[in-house]
């Protein structure tokens, strides 16, 4: 329940002249109280808390503060509480008397409970929104980049995985049908007992089918009459997904996109330089003001060039703007990213990307094919045509297949083929979906904007770093997307409020005209 009054509201005399006597006015947390109006965050505050009900709240603001120190500092919840208690430059950021007490470190974590990723990122577009009303934040270009996340999880083996589970699974059955799950539990002693000694595909494969006798049962547990509303019954549901999904990935053996822990069933394996268990931030930058423009959170096997188009969807969709240019990795060499981004009818972004590199071709390439996309059908430069096509693996464009006995007599046959049309199949020819947006891509390379642009392109690299670094993003301190997501959140809006003061609280620059 919001309260009329709370703790700081007003400052004692003696706590006054103690701050002025003990806080240089140069401290950066003295400028951060003064240069931003944090007042402006309490509507944004407001709407998770109760006005009528429960027990008085601690001032939202206060929290917040908090929660920006924990990042400033990369502090952890009983870090931040001990330092306030005795840091004079904390308390004076808080506004809390020298005699006040703080609140304790757990209701940090029901802090950010009530907000979720909902109220955070309204935290973090509201940094922004101040920026742009001081002018700072311009259209021009965006850079975006992603660097790795390292999950807060021990990795098991298959065989470990399966077994937590099924005893996670056991657990939560146990409140509708404590007689069975028991008798499972003994199941599992027998079922240790019969595979020792065995190879640990023959163990593996035993608690696979156990777990599906136990799933067999749970499946068919009637649900109470509140349902929705049971916690316990909410816990079962969740734990049976989980066991479904872990076991459907132990069948094909090479199935990607696996779950690789049970207490963060979100973390996926990626690779970034190299192999990681985790997630991977992703950030789009203002190269004119350096600011984080949007922070999303992917899982490691996540699709890092489609979230360029949803990083400037958020950020339009937030502030109104209309981004005028992107610059992007090599990832973002990609078809159709690079058309949905330059949809004139749509986002309309102008896309800089470096494109793989090419080696000199020996034969003939695609491009010296020509294709009839109405009537569907290839002809090549010897004059010859094929309408023999099909999709290809990944449905981004079609295959053209000329015959054997075309090939074989063919005069260009040198130059078309490095050698001989074999085994009666002649030559296939790729044509992709997307090749008018490699070539705009590739003839950019070409042009003084593109150098321009990729020179600035560093700038994000060094700011991801900077996030991940210094301000606690580098390893996951929770477990799940959105959790993840609300770390990354505020690693970024204290990164932000960083360069916004140095911004707003730089000496002005003078010219100096030599007569």
């Amino acid at each position: 329940m919001l309260r009329e009054e709370y703790y700081g509201v007003q400052l004692s005399e003696f706590d006054q002249q103690v701050f002025r006597a003990l806080v240089p006015r140069v401290h950066p947390l003295r400028r951060a109280l003064q240069a931003i109006c944090w007042d402006d965050f309490y509507p944004l505050l407001t709407p998770y808390y109760c006005r009528e009900k429960g027990q008085p709240a601690i001032y939202p603001l206060l929290m917040l503060k908090l929660e920006y120190l924990r990042y400033h500092f990369n502090l952890s919840d009983s870090q931040v509480i001990e330092r306030s208690k005795t840091d004079t430059a904390f308390r004076y950021f808080l506004q809390i008397g020298v005699s006040e007490p703080l609140p304790v470190a757990s209701l940090l974590s029901i802090f950010r409970g009530r907000l979720g990723r909902e109220g955070f990122g309204n935290l973090f577009d509201k940094v922004i929104g101040m920026a742009r009303e001081h002018g700072l934040v311009k259209d021009r270009l965006r850079l975006k980049d992603a660097s790795h996340v390292i999950a807060n999880i021990a990795v098991p083996s298959s065989l470990a995985l399966v077994a937590q589970v099924r005893d996670k699974l056991l657990a939560a059955a146990e409140p509708f049908d404590a007689v069975r799950a028991e008798g499972e539990r003994i199941n599992v002693e027998l079922v240790r007992e019969r595979t020792q000694g065995q190879n640990n595909e023959q163990r593996l494969l035993a608690r696979v089918t156990h777990l599906q006798e136990i799933l067999a049962w749970v499946d068919e547990l009637v649900p109470p009459e509140d349902a929705t509303a049971d916690r316990h019954w909410q816990t079962l549901v969740e734990q049976r997904r989980l066991a479904h999904k872990i076991l459907g990935e132990q069948e094909p053996p090479k199935q990607g996109d696996r779950t690789l822990s049970t207490v963060d069933p979100d973390a996926r394996r990626g690779r970034h330089g190299d192999w990681y268990e985790g997630y991977l931030v992703d950030i789009s930058m203002d190269a004119d003001s350096e600011l984080i423009t949007q922070i999303n959170v992917l899982p490691a096997s996540g699709d890092e060039a489609a979230d360029a188009v949803e990083l400037i969807r958020q950020e339009e969709s937030a502030h109104g703007n209309d981004v005028e240019a992107l610059s992007i990795d090599g990832a973002g060499f990609n078809g159709r990213v690079l058309r949905e981004l330059e949809d004139p009818q749509d986002l309309n972004v102008n896309t800089f990307v470096p494109p793989p590199k090419q080696k000199s071709p020996q034969t003939f390439t695609p491009d010296d094919f020509v294709e009839d996309a109405e009537q569907g059908c290839l002809t090549c430069p010897a004059g010859q045509t094929s309408s023999y096509r099909y999709r290809n693996r990944e449905n981004r464009g079609w295959i053209y297949k000329f015959r054997y006995s075309t090939c074989e007599k063919c005069a260009l046959l040198p130059r078309c083929m490095k050698n001989p049309p074999k085994d009666r199949m002649g030559k296939n020819v790729r044509k992709n979906d997307y090749e008018q947006e490699y070539r705009r891509a590739r003839a950019k390379t070409a042009t003084a904007e593109y150098a321009q642009v990729r020179a600035e392109h560093p700038k994000v690299e060094r700011k991801l770093g900077e996030l991940l670094n210094r301000h606690g993003g580098r390893r996951a301190r929770y477990h799940g997307l959105d959790k993840v997501l609300i770390q990354e959140l505020m690693a970024g809006m204290a990164t932000n409020l960083k360069r916004l003061l140095r911004l707003l609280c730089a000496p002005p620059v003078t010219l100096q005209i030599d007569c």
